[in-house]
Order: C-alpha cells, then sequence, then structure tokens
C-alpha cells in the first residue's frame, strides 16, 4: 500500500506543478460570460437579456443593473417552481438531475434547491483541485493510500418525478468516481441507512475494519460520530482504533468554536483542513497550511458577488434590500464583512447564500466564513455577527479551561428590559452562571463598541443557561434530522427561542 501512496502522491504532486496559476479575476470574468451565454435562451435568460448583457462593454456592470437579489423564496415562487410542474429551461438549460434539500440550519421545511449535471461536474472538478492541494501539505506518501471517512447525509436519495432528492452530502457520495470507491468509508451500503443513529452505531461497530487516514463532514456531527465509536470500543481516544489519522476535513460551518472539543477527542494533532460546501455548489477550499482561510474556487461554475455586510443594507428577515450595493473581488477589501452572492451552473442568478465571510487574501481571494446574514444580532444596535460570537465562546474555553461546543442566544425581553440569553453546550463548565455571563458580557464590551454603546442603553446585560451539548443534537433531530448538511443556529427570534426553552425544559 506504502507503493500505491507513493504512485498517488507523485500524480498530485505532478499535476499541481503543470496546473497553471489561476488569476481569480480574470477566472471569474470567463465564469459570468460563460454563464450568461450557457443561459441566454432559459425564461430567465429572455426575461433579463442574457444575450445583450454578455455583448456589454462591462458585461458584470449590465449584469447588476439589469438582473435583481433573489433569495429562496423569492427565485423559487417566481422560477424554481415551474420545475416541479414539469417545465425546462427555466433558468438553466434542460431539467436537474437532482434537487438538494436544505434548511441551512434546522428547521421543519426543506427548501429544495435544483443541482444540474453541470454543477455535478463543477463540484467534482472543485474537489479534485482541493486534493491537488494536499501537496502544498507536506503529507507523507502512506497517506494516501488510506481510506477517508466521508460523514454526510443519507445516499438513499428518493426519487420524485424525473429527478432524485436528498440533501448535498448525499447528492456528491452518491456520485463519487469510481476510482475513489475503494477508499471511501463507510461504504455505499452503510451510507445509505436513512436513520443517523442506525448509521453511526453501523459505523461503530464496523471501524476497526478501517484504516482511516481522513475524516470529512460537519464538525457537529463528525464529533458525535466519534464519540460513539470510542465508546462503543471503550477507549481513550479515536486514535486508538484509527492510528493512522492524520487529516479532518470540516466544512459547513467555522470550525473554531469545535476546535477545543475535537481535539479531545484525539490521541495526536490531525491537518484540519476547511471546506465549503453548501447546497448550492463548492465555493471554497483551504488551499495552503499557512493560514486557515479558504480560497475561492473562482474558476468553476460559480460568479461572486460580495454585499458589505452593514445594517442598512439587511431587512429583519436577513434577506438584502434592493438597494444595497455589490461588488467583485477586483474591489473587495480586507477587513469587511460581506454577503455571498452566487449565480451558478445549477441556475441560481444574484442567489442570497446566507453566509457573510471577510477576505484575509484579496489577491488569493482567500476568505473566512463569518456567519449567516440571519444570526446577525443587532437587537438594540448591539450588531454582533456570528465571528464576534465565536470569539467569546474561545474567550469562555481559555478562561475557565473548558470546551463549548455548541451555543445559542436570543435578544429577549425579560421584566426589567432586554437581555442577550445564552445557553451554552458544555460538559466541563462548572461555574456559576453569574460569572460566566459577567466573563461574556465584559469581553463583548471589550471586543465591540456597538455592544458597549447598547449596554450603556436599552441593553441590560447578559443571563446564561448552560446545558449538555447532546440537547442541541436532539433539538436538531426533533426539527428536522440528525447528521448531513444540518447546523444549529446560532441567534434566534424570540418566537424560535420560545421553542427552544420549552425543548430545553422537557429534555
Amino acid at each position: 500500500m506504502e507503493i500505491i501512496g507513493n504512485i498517488i502522491k507523485g500524480a498530485i504532486n505532478i499535476k499541481e506543478a503543470l496546473t497553471p496559476e489561476v488569476n481569480p479575476v480574470e477566472a471569474q470574468q470567463k465564469v459570468l460570460q460563460n454563464l450568461l451565454r450557457t443561459a441566454k435562451d432559459t425564461m430567465f435568460g429572455k426575461a433579463y437579456d442574457f444575450e445583450a448583457i454578455s455583448k456589454a462593454d462591462n458585461p458584470d456592470v449590465a449584469f447588476v443593473n439589469s438582473v435583481p437579489y433573489f433569495d429562496y423564496n423569492q427565485i423559487n415562487d417566481k422560477w424554481w417552481s415551474k420545475l416541479h410542474e414539469g417545465l425546462e429551461d427555466v433558468t438553466w438549460p434542460g431539467k436537474p438531475s437532482y434537487f438538494a434539500l436544505s434548511s441551512g440550519t434546522t428547521g421543519k421545511t426543506s427548501k429544495r434547491i435544483p443541482v444540474t449535471d453541470d454543477m455535478l461536474s463543477a463540484i467534482k472538478q472543485a474537489g479534485i483541485d482541493q486534493v491537488t492541494a494536499l501537496s502544498n501539505f507536506d503529507l507523507p506518501a502512506e497517506f494516501f493510500s488510506k481510506e477517508a471517512m466521508m460523514l454526510g447525509s443519507s445516499t438513499d436519495l428518493k426519487e420524485k418525478d424525473d429527478h432524485l432528492e436528498g440533501e448535498i452530502s448525499g447528492i456528491t457520495a452518491s456520485n463519487i468516481p469510481s476510482w475513489f470507491k475503494g477508499f471511501y468509508k463507510p461504504g455505499e451500503d452503510i451510507a445509505k441507512i436513512e436513520d443517523w443513529d442506525k448509521r453511526v452505531e453501523t459505523i461503530a461497530k464496523r471501524a476497526k475494519q478501517w484504516d482511516i487516514g481522513a475524516l470529512s463532514g460537519i464538525p457537529s456531527w463528525m464529533e458525535l460520530m466519534l464519540k460513539t465509536v470510542i465508546d462503543y470500543h471503550k477507549v481513550d481516544n479515536i486514535h486508538e482504533v484509527w492510528p493512522n489519522l492524520q487529516v479532518y476535513t470540516s466544512g459547513g460551518v467555522a470550525f473554531g468554536p469545535y476546535q477545543k472539543s475535537f481535539n479531545a477527542l484525539l490521541g495526536k494533532p490531525v491537518t484540519v483542513i476547511d471546506t465549503y460546501l453548501a447546497s448550492e455548489g463548492f465555493l471554497a477550499f483551504q488551499a495552503r497550511p499557512e493560514t486557515d482561510a479558504m480560497q475561492l474556487v473562482t474558476d468553476g461554475g460559480i460568479y461572486f458577488e460580495f454585499v458589505p455586510f452593514k445594517p442598512e443594507y439587511i431587512n429583519p428577515d436577513g434577506s438584502l434590500k434592493n438597494e444595497a450595493p455589490s461588488v467583485t473581488l477586483k474591489d473587495v477589501q480586507i477587513d469587511q464583512d460581506y454577503v455571498v452572492i452566487i449565480s451558478t451552473v445549477s441556475g441560481a442568478w444574484r442567489y442570497l447564500i446566507g453566509d457573510t465571510i471577510e477576505f484575509t487574501d484579496v489577491e488569493r481571494a482567500e476568505i473566512k466564513i463569518t456567519g449567516r446574514t440571519k444570526f446577525f444580532l443587532n437587537t438594540v444596535g448591539s450588531q454582533l455577527s456570528v465571528n464576534k460570537l465565536d470569539d467569546a465562546i474561545r474567550h469562555l474555553e481559555e478562561k475557565f479551561n473548558t470546551t463549548i461546543p455548541e451555543y445559542t442566544l436570543c435578544a429577549k425581553r425579560f421584566e426589567d428590559g432586554f437581555y442577550h440569553s445564552w445557553y451554552l453546550g458544555s460538559e466541563s463548565l462548572n461555574e456559576a452562571n453569574n460569572s460566566i455571563a459577567n466573563a461574556l458580557d465584559e469581553f463583548l464590551k471589550n471586543a465591540n463598541k456597538n455592544y458597549k454603546v447598547a449596554r450603556g442603553k436599552a441593553l441590560e446585560g447578559v443571563k446564561v443557561e448552560v446545558i449538555s451539548p447532546e440537547i442541541f443534537a436532539e433539538w436538531s433531530g426533533a426539527n428536522k434530522k440528525k447528521g448531513g448538511q444540518v447546523k444549529m443556529e446560532r441567534v434566534m427570534g424570540e418566537d424560535k427561542f420560545k421553542d427552544w426553552e420549552a425543548f430545553v425544559a422537557k429534555n
């Protein structure tokens, strides 16, 4: 197997050496032209005259001036719903082979996002590019002969009319290249098990049959799987089961809040590589070890725009105001949060994906996910994004020498005014709630001037409850289902928070 590893590593190194560097700005211009020309004869393309846009002196400007922003509800109600009526050539030529079911965060109603064959090809190419970038990480040859555990949603896709439906991780796993199937675990039979608990239990039983070198999946669900394997085999850490585990490919959410609790499950350090695979496409991946930022996939099937993440551009429900300005890669700046807007080979146009990012390196088009537009906590002027909330959690972990893998909060009205009411998921946080609340409050006042101003006015303070992290997973299971792309909402509105508090009290 070491010979195989050397061959694979050598091939990757050769491909990396022969692949020309991509100029992100030029690549994006080509992607936009390809999107416009390919979709010009669709219903959408005709409605917005893509042919004229593609021939304009500045197609990117003409595109912005002609096509409005769309969130899921807007594009689905006006356009994608026609696909379910049997129409084709709606927002992309033909009909999509798949629909990705996604609620983004836990929720009972799934979005149905088209996934075309062109998008699957783009995702596969981005995956190949990511594998090629592993040559930058100085991994030993033996790593490339080990197996990879991909923990996603079920690959038992549901047939509906003339397409298949499932979560994006299940769709991509069911379309892995044939050459990779020998490395892929838990294998097709286990991956098709719909019940997440049963699937993870089966993984635990068979775990020692596999020589796992890499893990891939959303951190919260990966942690639960690893704990199940560790408990089943009565060992202290996962390396006692998989001694050759060297790489964890994270995705879906920022890894930072999970880092300490994840590392506690290991017997030795692993290389963590961040990725950004959403239901709408493969947006970015970490391409080099010098940074934990991710490089946008600028030469694939996605055209990017960015709206400065400022309160005056965001509606209360997290959608964009029509007058919000967008910029392209050539005009972005560091130290500025942006709302991500994408147009894709699946027929999404100027689509609000719901995530916010910041650029860490403009020339390389490298980014970090900073949160969700709906998770922006601006009640009574506090203006806290998820990255600031994550920073506060890491501060608590360091201050109290603990791990807090999950949390959620709400700006809630009590009898004496508004408080930020936090629920922290931790098994080892034993401080008094008021001490934790004071530490949170002081950190946020020092870290965010708007929060400090709000604390001097309408925001009375912070309240904290510490609960088992398992309750967060059970909430996800009760509201949708476990595993896959389901992510815990970090900030809730008051109505949702009432349901959450009732659920916590019951559990």
